[in-house]
């Protein structure tokens, strides 16, 4: 099985196992140090590792969602992968999968991260995660010497608009492909892999 091109594939321990045997390669290695950082510095919350199948430090579009789900987190009653990626299991990521195929977006081109980079249990944001979200994200930024675009994902990602603006950054801000958002707006939903393609046209 193909376990970077199939959507959910974390269902399967193996995938999971796969992805940690990549960590260490070049061009995710400084992100895999980045996030034994974070976990030192915040050592109640829980942060997932940066999906190796993606670009690492080689991508040119940061992709900003949230905050981590559920079914990143490997400690809770349903275990997670551990990671931050389009192949978890659930309908996010299911979705994320697909507007990125549709938006015919090279996973290589991308990272992805969450404006509050960490798991504490809930899905609620508080306005003091996002504001030390907000404030960690400038050594996110350091790490990556080739990003060009940062596609804002959701509402409260969009808070990082003027920073990635003031970085120098093409800013793209799109509507969060969750089944809530699905549910109460459809349309703007749909439009999400279109906004995706935009924000990947012009670099290459």
């Amino acid at each position: 099985m193909d376990y970077i091109n199939t959507p959910r594939s974390f269902k399967h321990p193996e995938a999971i196992a796969q992805r940690h045997a990549m960590l260490n390669a070049p061009h995710v290695a400084p992100l895999t140090a980045y996030v034994e950082s974070l976990r030192k510095k915040h050592p109640t919350w829980e942060f997932q590792d940066f999906d190796p199948a993606d670009g690492g430090v080689e991508a040119d579009m940061l992709f900003l969602f949230e905050k981590p789900g559920p079914m990143t987190s490997s400690t809770g009653k349903r275990q997670g992968s551990g990671f931050i990626s389009r192949n978890n299991d659930d309908l996010t990521a299911e979705a994320t999968f697909s507007f990125m195929a549709e938006a015919n977006i090279d996973r290589k081109r991308t990272v992805t991260w969450n404006v509050v980079p960490g798991w504490n249990g809930t899905i609620k944001i508080s306005s003091t995660e996002c504001r030390e979200g907000l404030d960690e994200l400038k050594n996110l930024v350091g790490l990556l010497p080739l990003l060009r675009t940062v596609v804002l994902v959701g509402r409260k990602a969009g808070k990082a608009e003027a920073f990635m603006r003031s970085m120098g950054l093409r800013v793209f801000t799109s509507a969060h492909p969750s089944p809530k958002v699905r549910s109460i707006n459809r349309a703007m939903w749909e439009r999400i892999p279109k906004q995706w393609a935009e924000a990947g046209k012009g670099i290459s």
